[in-house]
C-alpha cells in the first residue's frame, strides 16, 4: 500500500474546488483494485433513505458495505489532511460503514446532500454514531474504464465538471449538494465515506 507523507509538500498538490479538498490520482492502481474486489458477489441495489420505490427516480446504482479497518485507517488519513488544510476544521469523531458503489451504464445519482450537520442518529446501541451527524463526506474513484458518470457540484464555480481519474480522492462537506452523472459505456466503481461528529452549533 502507498506509504502516505503527512508534509506541506502533500497539501501544496491538492486543488481546491467549490469548497472542496481533492487529491488527484492519489490512491495506487492496486489499492483501488483490492477496495474493489471486497464487493465481489455481494451486490444489492442502493436505495435513498431505505426507500426502494423513492430511491428509483433519484438514483440507480449498486452498493456493497465494509467495515475493513485497513479502509478506515486508509480513508481518515485524508480526511485529517483535508479537514485541517481547507481550514473546516471540523470536529470529526468516527465514521459510518463505508460504501463501495457501482454505476453500470444508465446508472446515475440526483442532485442530493447527504446530510445537514445537525440532524443526530438516534442509535443509543451504535456508540460511533449516537448522537452525532454528517460532517464531512468523501469519494475516491476507483477506475478509470467508463465513460460519462462525472461528480460535479450544484451551482459549481467552475464551469466544469470534474473529470476524476482513478485513485482520486474528493472530501466536502456533507450538507454540499452534488450528483453522478449517467454512465455512457462501461462501469464507475467508488467508495463513499461519511465521517461524522456533534452537530454544529
Amino acid at each position: 500500500m502507498k506509504k502516505l507523507k503527512v508534509s506541506d509538500e502533500i497539501a501544496k498538490s491538492n486543488i481546491q474546488i467549490n469548497s472542496s479538498w481533492n487529491f488527484s490520482n492519489e490512491i495506487d492502481e492496486i489499492t483501488c483494485k483490492r477496495i474493489i474486489n471486497l464487493s465481489k458477489g455481494k451486490w444489492e441495489k442502493g436505495t435513498v433513505g431505505g426507500l426502494v420505490k423513492r430511491s428509483n427516480d433519484i438514483r440507480q446504482s449498486d452498493i456493497v458495505w465494509t467495515t475493513e479497518q485497513w479502509v478506515y485507517d486508509l480513508v481518515f488519513k485524508y480526511m485529517e489532511i483535508a479537514n485541517k488544510n481547507s481550514g473546516w476544521n471540523f470536529n470529526i469523531d468516527a465514521a459510518e460503514e463505508i460504501q463501495i458503489t457501482k454505476y453500470d451504464v444508465g446508472g446515475y445519482y440526483e442532485y442530493h446532500y447527504d446530510g445537514n450537520g445537525i440532524t443526530k442518529y438516534n442509535d443509543p446501541k451504535n456508540k460511533f454514531l449516537h448522537g452525532k451527524t454528517r460532517k464531512l463526506s468523501m469519494t475516491i474513484v476507483l477506475n478509470n474504464d467508463y465513460e460519462g458518470g462525472e461528480f460535479t457540484f450544484l451551482n459549481s464555480l467552475s464551469p466544469d465538471l470534474i473529470k476524476e481519474k482513478a485513485g482520486t480522492i474528493i472530501t466536502f462537506p456533507s450538507y454540499m449538494v452534488h450528483k453522478v452523472n449517467p454512465i455512457t459505456k462501461g462501469t464507475r466503481y467508488s467508495l463513499v465515506v461519511w465521517f461524522v461528529g456533534e452537530p454544529f452549533k
